[in-house]
């Protein structure tokens, strides 16, 4: 037998302490059950927080707790694509809306506060019952995503065949369990809605911020096994966008008359008479970014200027814009992508601008409206 030095003896068995504590972690985290806890800590890790600031969020004493404002969602850093997902969730206002989605992608659809993806419904009884929806665990899929749904109803909305969930402020139980494009919810332990043939059928889980006030605890998921999945089939990843607006109030940003801009919850309003031209910029200057800009324009009189770094300047009025513009009153989407030393313009899917020299200068995103303007869903990516 080697006997160590007694100045090595006390290292050699706080390392030993510490392995032991990292096992005995992991083993934590990962039940015999094969699930694991989705929310550990105050700071939501291992949860990005997409178009909904720290203050919607506070995860304590085991209860995550929503306040349901602004609008918006909160995704998993990681994609998922099969996977058990149980959770318990309370509402502690009638009439409150809310809703897990799987299979997500990144960042919100163009014009809404939501990611494109298959929504679990998770709606207070008060809300009522109609021939459109139930509050009893619908399941439907949204903003461009597919679903073939089981115990429809003419559309692609699935509809849960008992009423089994419970009224504010009582807790319910789901179970969600997504499987090679099928998706089935359990309400306090009985199987009610499915659905199949999910597009994607690979991507985030996000929750939903809906105006209500909704507590969330033992939320958990266990991975199953699963095959390739076909690139068209996986949703939109992790491209490194981060919100710009916090949906309740101004903060990072600069207006030169704070009084042409109205917070409306997740759309930001410029409200001006035609012709009259406001500017906002970021605090913050950005080191060869890209951008997203959601833009509505509320008349034919409307138009915005943008800024989004360098010498690359996108007015919506100028031809190679307004061909791809959608009517007033509807929303865009601008993307300026940096890639390369260049920045390349998207509107609404399509090549707008050339692309442009990136000198890498540090620059602030500048928006600058004229006439009644709506702006939603801004985000960088550095």
């Amino acid at each position: 037998m080697i006997q160590l030095p007694r100045s090595v003896a006390p290292a050699c068995l706080l390392l030993l302490g510490f392995l032991a504590h990292g096992l005995s972690s992991q083993h934590t985290a990962l039940g015999q059950d094969g699930f694991r806890p989705m929310f550990s800590d105050a700071e939501l890790s291992g949860w990005v927080r997409t178009n909904t600031p720290q203050e919607t969020w506070r995860f304590e004493d085991g209860i995550l707790y929503c306040t349901g404002k602004p609008i918006g969602e909160i995704r998993t850093a990681k994609m998922y694509q099969n996977f058990v997902m149980e959770l318990e969730w309370r509402h502690l206002v009638p009439r409150g809306n809310a809703g897990v989605f799987v299979w997500a992608d990144d960042i919100t659809s163009r014009g809404v506060p939501f990611h494109r993806g298959i929504e679990v419904q998770v709606l207070e009884n008060a809300y009522g019952n109609t021939k459109s929806h139930t509050t009893h665990g619908d399941i439907f899929p949204i903003h461009g995503a597919t679903m073939t749904p089981i115990n429809g109803r003419g559309g692609s909305r699935a509809f849960p065949t008992e009423s089994l969930s419970n009224p504010s402020p009582q807790w319910n139980r789901y179970r969600i369990e997504c499987r090679d494009g099928e998706i089935s919810l359990a309400v306090n332990g009985t199987v009610v809605t499915r659905g199949k043939d999910c597009v994607p059928r690979k991507g985030y889980i996000c929750l939903e911020s809906e105006g209500g006030v909704v507590e969330y605890r033992n939320v958990r998921i266990k991975e199953l096994p699963g095959g390739e999945v076909p690139a068209d089939q996986v949703a939109i990843a992790d491209r490194g966008y981060h919100s710009l607006y916090t949906g309740l109030n101004l903060d990072g940003w600069d207006a030169d008359d704070v009084s042409q801009w109205n917070v409306k919850d997740w759309v930001l309003a410029f409200e001006a008479d035609p012709g009259t031209t406001g500017t906002l910029a970021t605090t913050r200057s950005f080191d060869n970014a890209s951008f997203v800009v959601d833009v509505r324009l509320k008349d034919a009189e409307s138009n915005v200027v943008i800024q989004a770094g360098g010498n690359l300047q996108i007015d919506l009025s100028d031809p190679a814009s307004a061909t791809h513009l959608e009517k007033p009153g509807r929303w865009n989407r601008i993307e300026v992508i940096a890639k390369d030393g260049k920045r390349v313009v998207h509107l609404n899917g399509q090549p707008a601008v050339s692309s442009q020299s990136d000198d890498g200068a540090s620059d602030k995103l500048v928006l600058s409206p004229s006439g009644s303007v709506d702006f939603a869903n801004l985000y960088a990516a550095e």
